[in-house]
């Protein structure tokens, strides 16, 4: 009958003891009056009477129950036992009859009740009045005197009979009390909710800061009402938690998000907010645990500027690829004509050359310009990408003409080095169903690395099978290799590892970003297995039957990424072994 907001054993124990008055008081009341009001009033009256004392005593216990009132009902019950115990006294016969020892009950149920001197004062003020009440009474409704027996001791020794099992509850309560009234309760002590649990984990009480801190009812937390509003993914470290208060911890801290009420018609799903829950353990007297829930506010506002800053870099990203793609394009006219027209000149269409120094001038002109275009080509496919917005056409085709192309392609390449280029294609390799042009560009990216990289004399290898429904395929050599710092670094756009050898190549770095983003719009994977100064491999696996179809977006539609892709670590895996 106690409310649940209340918390801590001192509060909860005054408002049991005040219902447990208004519980007993109604009986020894009508008792009373049956023995000393019948004659007077007569029996209906009479019943009457008692019928309102039960409904008041039933109306303050209400009270209690329902707001934790108890300051309220404890004054209004002293008041109306003055009022009764004076219309009792002046029907017994006034001061004379035993009832009168009766007035004693108005301070120690005070006293009982609040377990302080003033409530004491405050009862024996209640019972000092009853003396000039009861005469008033006697003269205007009892004028005819009532002689005292012995059976008018019944109803004080009745009472004296329930004071024998109190009697150790008085020793030592005024120290108690005002020990209580000297220290605030942890509710009003600390910003936060304060929940008081048992070891099962259901909550038993809850402060009335619930209202406020977390906008529900303290009643709709008790049982396992905190633990169902706990968001699904914190409820395991917070079972942990508790387990650990099990085990004889002290003190447990768990950050979780706990769903509050819709306000203002916002999605259910997107009404949880973080809080820090502070568990400790009550020891073995409480057997039991106290927590203290709090807003997380510095996790919130982690969380804001974590948002707004990733929001930013996305944006920023856009726009960085938005230029370099509208540069890219910019510079394809241009470079072009110089392409064109430098093939022209060398081809002497409109005339020879006075001077050979002229055409091989123009000759470097023309090179430079084919070098500039395949950078310009890169950025322009690294930036499709990373956009999402690369297009890829499947088709069925052999994987074994694909590697033969790129070979006839990067032969003159090796030969200028005397790089063995070899291929070791399975004859279960068989077909693939994949772009065509973006495998390609995969085996001539790597294998342009590879004989980059590696010494005159050296050996390039292009293998490929077929393991299941996917199709493995690797290029390996014996170049420079790869140091454990530097291949955290590959892959990344503009990034080209720097040693001793590398630095006798121009690049841009394009060339393994290209081909990492390759292989995550094929759902490939991939890898790097190297050790330095002995050489590199670097495998791709694709599945045979091609990339999951997608629905198509729909028309004047950005391509969005892929759910988790991220613009560094999305285009496949990369691992170094020694």
């Amino acid at each position: 009958m106690v409310h649940p907001s209340v918390a801590g054993a001192f509060a909860r124990a005054r408002q049991q003891r005040m219902v447990g008055i208004l519980l007993a008081a109604p009986f020894f009341a009508s008792v009373a009056a049956a023995f000393f009001l019948s004659a007077s009033l007569g029996a209906a009256t009479t019943l009457t009477v008692i019928c309102a004392g039960f409904s008041l005593a039933w109306a303050g216990i209400m009270l209690i129950g329902s707001t934790a009132e108890d300051k309220v009902a404890g004054s209004a019950s002293l008041v109306v036992g003055c009022l009764a115990l004076s219309v009792v006294i002046a029907a017994a016969g006034g001061t004379a009859s035993p009832m009168t020892a009766m007035m004693l009950a108005l301070p120690l149920e005070a006293y009982w009740q609040r377990r302080t001197v003033r409530s004491a004062l405050w009862g024996g003020a209640a019972a000092v009045s009853v003396l000039p009440l009861q005469a008033l009474l006697a003269t205007a409704f009892f004028p005819e005197t009532v002689s005292v027996s012995a059976w008018h001791w019944l109803v004080p020794l009745a009472y004296l009979a329930s004071l024998l099992p109190r009697i150790g509850g008085f020793t030592g309560a005024q120290n108690q009390g005002e020990q209580n009234e000297s220290h605030p309760r942890l509710e009003d002590i600390v910003d936060a909710v304060v929940f008081r649990m048992a070891q099962s984990g259901d909550v038993a009480d809850v402060s009335a800061q619930a209202r406020t801190k977390l906008h529900l009812a303290p009643e709709l937390l008790l049982g396992t009402g905190l633990f169902d509003r706990i968001h699904i993914s914190d409820r395991v470290g917070y079972l942990c938690a508790l387990a650990d208060l099990r085990d004889g911890a002290a003190r447990q801290t768990v950050e979780a998000r706990i769903r509050l009420p819709q306000r203002n018609g916002s999605d259910a799903s997107d009404n949880y907010r973080p809080f820090l829950i502070e568990l400790m353990n009550d020891g073995d007297e409480g057997n039991g645990f106290t927590l203290l829930v709090r807003e997380n506010d510095e996790l919130a506002g982690l969380r804001a500027e974590l948002t707004v800053a990733a929001e930013a870099a996305e944006t920023l990203e856009l726009a960085k690829g938005r230029f370099l793609a509208a540069v890219s394009h910019e510079l394809r006219t241009p470079l072009n004509a110089i392409i064109g027209f430098s093939d022209m000149l060398i081809h002497e269409m409109f005339g020879g050359f006075k001077d050979p120094r002229q055409k091989e001038y123009v000759t470097l002109v023309r090179d430079s310009g084919h070098h500039l275009l395949s950078v310009v080509n890169s950025i322009l496919d690294v930036s499709k990408i990373e956009s999402g917005a690369y297009a890829t056409n499947p088709e069925l085709f052999r994987f074994a003409d694909a590697v033969e192309m790129c070979r006839s392609m990067m032969s003159l390449q090796a030969e200028a080095k005397s790089i063995s280029l070899a291929t070791q294609i399975a004859p279960e390799a068989g077909e693939i169903h994949a772009d065509q042009r973006a495998v390609q560009q995969m085996l001539i990216n790597l294998v342009s690395n590879a004989i980059k990289f590696t010494p005159n004399g050296g050996n390039v290898t292009v293998g490929g099978k077929r393991l299941g429904s996917r199709l493995h395929f690797w290029v390996s050599d014996n170049g420079i290799g790869i140091a454990d710092d530097d291949l955290s670094r590959l892959g990344k756009p503009f990034t080209q590892v720097q040693n001793d050898y590398t630095r006798q190549f121009e690049g841009t770095g394009l060339g393994l970003s290209l081909v990492k983003g390759l292989v995550t719009l094929h759902e490939g994977t991939m890898s790097i297995e190297s050790a330095l100064g002995e050489g590199t491999t670097v495998t791709i696996t694709l599945p045979v039957a091609g990339p999951a179809k997608k629905e198509p977006a729909k028309k004047g539609a950005l391509l969005p990424l892929e759910a988790g892709r991220k613009k560094e670590t999305g285009h496949g895996a990369l691992r170094k072994t020694a």
